[in-house]
């Protein structure tokens, strides 16, 4: 719910107007039809972003839909009381809810439908993969797998280098050059640390820092409110890369020449200036393309436009980084040496250039994707997508719990203390699975879901607000309560996540 209507500032995250009104009036399938009845398909919505650079991450969305869409009891069901039990050999002026029928003279020729088990509730947002290595302000850091493969690329390279330069060291170059890996990605996490200290700044969270293959990523949960927030956010990341190539430009004068000091302090004056003019491309998901997308977005007043317009760029770039790394490298231009003959190192040229070419050009396309995303976002509110629900005791029969909430056309149950307090929930994939000749003998409080504080929902939250509410509760069913406290109804997540699909299907 990776990048934002940019990079993963994922904020997350989209934004725009509703229609979804029309489709909860036109939402009348039977809340209890048997569970041989009930067909609905659960489409399951998956939005990943990734990015380079500052991202800021939404991932909210879709993570809460898709753990409950697939539960087919979830499918809208329309209320329709079952018909009459068979006479019992007791009969009783009013059934005991509590008390099993008598075995019928004639057993069911069909055998009874098995309790569909439960999901499982999904397991808490946590940021995944790679080694945590500490926290900075709260944020934790995380080492990506790759960057060990990076560690020891960069370490055989500038060992190679150092054995030219300073051919004395023998073997301890590699101990050097490792050295050097080391120092190399502190750099890059300052980078980062950069953007995430300006992020907490604006009160956007960030989920971690990872340290990754080509670099780093500030995973930022929320969109910047203002493009003058944006475009500060991604400046500062390549703006700390400059200030740490004038300090290893100035301890450069602070050492000897020619020296493992000297030698060291070049290569991360070189390496951090790199850095900077990379970043500062005017490409997604580049902080660059951030700035441009900031730019755009204030002259357009439109956030989309902008992250269009960067994205494209984005892709440019990754096609010129495709063909022109390669040749510039084969030319001698970027070496300043003499053109050289056609090897190995051309090859290892022209694979790095496609592999990153490769991370520019699925970030650009990540950022417009989370764009859209976040367009759409404020289609989804618990107001318009909320069922109307019947009040009941917990003692009530669920076949008369059914009859009252048909004849009041609604479609949810809410199990109410003597008070009229909502204390559960009556979940719909239970009542699927109860076939119907035994509905007047189930209590619908063995059917109920227990209220927790988070199964609360205003009737007022929207978009990505709404989203963040229901993944910090996961559940099936919510109830949706009025600011003044009043009910309002019950929200299932499966009817979140069918909005939410139907949202995305929709041009921008």
């Amino acid at each position: 719910m990776d990048e934002s209507g940019q990079p993963r500032s994922r904020t997350g995250g989209a934004a725009s107007g509703t229609d979804e009104s029309t489709e909860h009036a036109e939402q009348s399938a039977d809340l209890a039809a048997p569970a041989t009845d009930t067909e609905q398909d659960t489409p399951t919505a998956t939005a990943r972003d990734a990015s380079t650079g500052t991202d800021t991450a939404t991932d909210t969305a879709t993570d809460t839909a898709s753990d409950t869409a697939t539960d087919k009891g979830d499918a809208e069901s329309s209320v329709e009381p079952g018909p009459e039990p068979a006479p019992e050999p007791d009969p009783q002026p009013e059934p005991d809810p509590k008390r099993e029928p008598d075995p019928q003279p004639e057993p069911d020729p069909k055998p009874e439908p098995a309790q569909k088990p439960k999901l499982p509730a999904p397991k808490p947002d946590r940021p995944r993969g790679g080694i945590v290595m500490g926290r900075i302000l709260g944020v934790p850091i995380h080492v990506a797998p790759s960057w060990f493969l990076v560690a020891a690329l960069i370490t055989w390279v500038f060992g190679a280098q150092l054995d030219r330069i300073l051919p004395e060291l023998g073997a301890l170059r590699y101990l050097v050059s490792l050295f050097f890996a080391v120092a190399f990605y502190a750099s890059v996490l300052v980078h980062e640390i950069a953007h995430t200290v300006v992020a907490l700044r604006y009160k956007l969270p960030v989920r971690r820092i990872q340290l990754q293959f080509f670099g780093g990523v500030s995973e930022i949960e929320k969109e910047s409110e203002t493009p003058g927030r944006e475009f500060m956010l991604a400046f500062v990341g390549p703006l700390l890369s400059l200030v740490l190539t004038a300090v290893f430009y100035a301890g450069m004068y602070a050492v000897e020449p020619g020296t493992v000091p000297g030698v060291l302090m070049a290569g991360l004056m070189i390496s951090n200036l790199i850095v900077a003019i990379f970043n500062l491309l005017p490409g997604l998901p580049l902080d660059g393309g951030r700035m441009l997308r900031a730019v755009v977005w204030k002259l357009t007043g439109k956030p989309m436009t902008g992250t269009v317009a960067a994205a494209w760029v984005g892709r440019a770039l990754a096609l010129s980084v495709l063909i022109g790394l390669p040749l510039l490298t084969q030319s001698g231009v970027l070496g300043g040496t003499a053109p050289r003959p056609v090897g190995m190192e051309t090859v290892t040229d022209a694979l790095l250039a496609a592999i990153l070419a490769a991370i520019i050009w699925t970030g650009a396309g990540n950022s417009l994707r989370m764009a859209r995303l976040r367009e759409h976002l404020p289609q989804l509110q618990a107001r318009t997508l909320t069922r109307r629900a019947v009040p009941v005791t917990s003692d009530t029969p669920l076949s008369e719990a059914l009859r009252r909430a048909n004849a009041a056309g609604a479609r949810a149950l809410v199990v109410v203390d003597s008070e009229g307090d909502a204390t559960a929930v009556v979940r719909e994939a239970a009542i699927v699975g109860v076939p119907e000749h035994r509905r007047p003998w189930v209590a619908v409080s063995s059917l109920a879901q227990d209220l927790t504080a988070g199964m609360r929902v205003s009737a007022e939250l929207a978009g990505e607000d709404l989203i963040d509410t229901l993944r910090a509760t996961p559940a099936t069913e919510y109830l949706v309560v009025e600011p003044t406290g009043e009910i309002y109804g019950v929200l299932s997540t499966a009817d979140v996540e069918r909005a939410f699909v139907k949202a995305m299907a929709r041009p921008s």
